[in-house]
C-alpha cells in the first residue's frame, strides 16, 4: 500500500504496524547491525509513484527500513514523505543488469541503483531475512 506518512496519524500507523509489524527494538537493531539502507537513488517507477516523484525537480531518492513482516520504503515528494509497505507474502526483488535491483509489490515498484557494496549487502539482508521468517507454504508440507 502506498500511503502518505508526512502527518502522525494514528489509523495510518496502526494500518503499517498490523501489515508489516512494529518497529524493532533498540537490542535487536544493534544485533542486526542496523535495519535502514543506505541512500538509494531512483532510477525508474511505477506510474502511480512516478506521478508523485515529478512534482519537485530534487534528486528522486529513498530508503528502506526492514521491519518484522516486511520492508517500508520510504521517499520524499515536495514537502510530503511518503512510504511503500511492502509484507514479505507480497514482496519480490530482482536484480538487474548494471547494478540494479528493482521492488515489487502487487503494480507498484521501484527500481533503484546499487552501485556500491554497502547497497548490495543491505539488499542480500533482506532477501536472508525473509527466507528465515517466511511462514511455511502448503508445498512445503
Amino acid at each position: 500500500m502506498l500511503v502518505n506518512v508526512s502527518y502522525n496519524n494514528k489509523n495510518i500507523t496502526n494500518k503499517v504496524d498490523n501489515a508489516v509489524g512494529k518497529p524493532f527494538t533498540l537490542k535487536e537493531r544493534w544485533q542486526m547491525n542496523g535495519i535502514g539502507s543506505p541512500k538509494l537513488f531512483i532510477i525508474g517507477t511505477s506510474v502511480e509513484i512516478m506521478n508523485l516523484l515529478i512534482l519537485d525537480n530534487n534528486t528522486n531518492s529513498c530508503n528502506i527500513e526492514l521491519r518484522p513482516k516486511g520492508i517500508i520504503v520510504r521517499f520524499r515528494s515536495l514537502l510530503e514523505t511518503f512510504a511503500l509497505v511492502i509484507p514479505f507474502y507480497k514482496l519480490s526483488i530482482l536484480k538487474g543488469d548494471l547494478a540494479t535491483y528493482t521492488i515489487y509489490r502487487d503494480k507498484y515498484f521501484i527500481k533503484v541503483l546499487a552501485d556500491t557494496k554497502a547497497v548490495q549487502k543491505f539488499f542480500q539482508k533482506i532477501m536472508a531475512y525473509k527466507a528465515d521468517n517466511m511462514p511455511p507454504s502448503i508445498q512445503d508440507l
